[in-house]
This record gives structure tokens, sequence and C-alpha cells, in this order.
């Protein structure tokens, strides 16, 4: 059984947040942010990277739902930055377009320890349930800050449901691909022999 696993806590004025996460898991999902559907997104993203993921957190959705989507992707980095440890062995690259009937999602990312965030695209609505729509961007990019991923997204579509739900399964299939253990390599994808510093 894979130990690539790893339990963040986070605890601010405006969320508290708990988090179970294993990189090598079977896509199953407990998630309550008190935004249905980013619950809904969260469990996409288990279910298509084969993760399994608990998520609780109680945040300030009186104010609005960033901070309780951008703390949820700071402390799912963190326990992603976590499990991967010296990301011995990773695959390390990855490159997924993901559509979901007319839109399509793209990502291309590089778990290299080095964050950087690029996006192209826009949304089709500006909110979808309680959820707003440009989230889905922020959550990507707060993601990758805190993971240590440099990270390209983009997005086309004519449903800002499909658009984002095409995003988060497109994560979820790059980052699947990118983690995956390459039995042929030793030691970290890299010249310098480390993706950690």
């Amino acid at each position: 059984m894979s130990d690539r696993r790893a339990t963040v806590g986070r605890e601010t004025a405006e969320t508290t947040i708990d988090l179970e996460f294993a990189v090598d898991g079977t896509g199953e999902a407990a998630v309550d942010t008190g935004v249905g559907f980013f619950d809904h997104m969260l469990e996409a993203f288990a279910k298509h990277g084969l993760f399994d993921l608990e998520v609780r957190c109680d945040g300030d959705l009186g104010v609005d739902d960033h901070h309780t989507v951008e703390d949820v992707a700071i402390v799912l980095g963190r326990a992603f930055e976590e499990a991967l440890g010296d990301r011995s062995g990773i695959r390390r690259y990855a490159d997924r377009r993901v559509p979901l009937d007319e839109a399509v999602a793209g990502v291309v990312v590089d778990v290299s320890g080095r964050p950087r965030f690029y996006f192209d695209g826009s949304f089709s609505q500006p909110q979808v349930g309680g959820f707003t729509s440009d989230m889905a961007r922020h959550f990507a990019e707060s993601l990758a800050t805190n993971a240590g991923l440099t990270l390209h997204l983009s997005v086309d579509g004519e449903n800002a449901h499909h658009e984002i739900e095409a995003i988060f399964k497109a994560l979820a299939r790059s980052l699947d691909d990118a983690t995956r253990i390459d039995d042929r390599r030793e030691g970290a994808p890299s010249t310098k022999g480390t993706l950690s510093e």
C-alpha cells in the first residue's frame, strides 16, 4: 500500500479546514465545503484522478465563496506537496485535454517544485449555483502555488458548468499521469537530482 498520503489542517478567521489526501487512491471522496457545486467538483477531481480525498470546510459563506474555495485549494496543494515527498520516480510531466459536451479544458503540468500558473480562456456565465465561475481559475492557481506545480490551463465552451467541470477533470487526469511512478526511474526526474529545492 502506498504511503503517498497526507493530513493537513488550517484555521484562520475566514475558514477552518481538515483535509486528508492520498495520491494512490481509488477515487473515493467525502467532501463538505458548504458550496454544493464545489463539492461536486472536488468529488469529480478525486474520481478522475483516482485520488482519495476527505475535506471538511467551515467557511465564511455569508461573505461569498472566495475564501472557502481558495483556502481548500491552499490546503489541498500543501497536502499534495507533502504526500509526494521528494518526488522520486514520478513521471513529472503530463498534458491532458478533457471535453464535456461543447466545452473542452486543457492542462499541461510539470510537477517541478517551481510554482507557476498560466490561464487562457473565460467562463460563459459568472455563477454556477453558489460557485463563482472565476474561482475555478483561482482554485487551480492556488493549488499550483502550494503544490509546487507549473500549470498551464485553458478552457473554451458555451456553458460555465461544463467549462468548470472539464477543468477539474483535466486537472485530475493530468496530475494522475504526472505523479505516477515510472519503474524505470530512480530518484527525482531532474538533471539537478532534486525537485524539492
